[in-house]
């Protein structure tokens, strides 16, 4: 994975609440076993008409918005625990997904694959979703060492919370197996001292 330390971006709004896994990515899909092409998929009933062509009123179809941040609405990645969903997100590019409130699998899911979940409180969100319709060219920057989120159209500031050891991993571009490999020495120097 890529490290994460800190990200300016313009932002994607997705002011739609209790978006489920099936809706990130549909079941049909489901299938495959690795990674690639899910991001083409991302949103994908919402995006395409049965036909496959793209949808003109479905945000990522819209050339306007663009960026790695997505800025949702409450409770986002409700549903099955499908890592898929994860998948999808970070193989369209976001980097960030900005809501008041995420699923814990999700969540979790997410952070595993690099995406980096920012709960923010309903006004702060609220507030961005207004900037982004303002102007689209509006951009957030994410400090994930100081834990922050701002909002450059109006210098406003949150903080918020992540799992030590998800912050440490992603300012590191460490998987769980590359945490790991990377703790090796103090790993077999552990299993000398207990084997004494």
């Amino acid at each position: 994975m890529d490290k994460f330390t800190t990200l300016t971006s313009t932002m994607v709004p997705l002011p739609i609440e209790n978006v489920d896994t099936d809706q990130i990515i549909p079941a049909r899909f489901l299938k495959a076993t690795t990674k690639e092409g899910f991001g083409d998929n991302l949103f994908a009933d919402w995006r395409y008409e049965k036909d496959g062509s793209p949808k003109k009123d479905f945000v990522l179809n819209n050339p306007i918005y663009s960026g790695k941040v997505l800025v949702a609405g409450k409770n986002f990645g409700s549903g099955s625990s499908r890592e898929h969903a994860a998948w999808a997100i970070a193989g369209y590019g976001f980097k960030v997904i900005v809501s008041s409130f995420f699923a814990d699998i999700f969540k979790n899911n997410a952070l595993n694959n690099g995406v980096l979940p920012v709960v923010v409180p309903e006004n702060f969100l609220s507030e961005l979703l207004i900037n982004i319709n303002d102007n689209p060219k509006a951009t957030v920057t994410v400090d994930l060492n100081n834990q922050t989120i701002t909002n450059n159209a109006n210098g406003q500031s949150e903080h918020f919370e992540i799992n030590s050891y998800k912050k440490e991993c992603l300012l590191n571009g460490f998987d769980d197996i590359d945490y790991l490999l990377n703790r090796k020495d103090l790993i077999e120097k552990f299993e000398q001292c207990a084997n004494k």
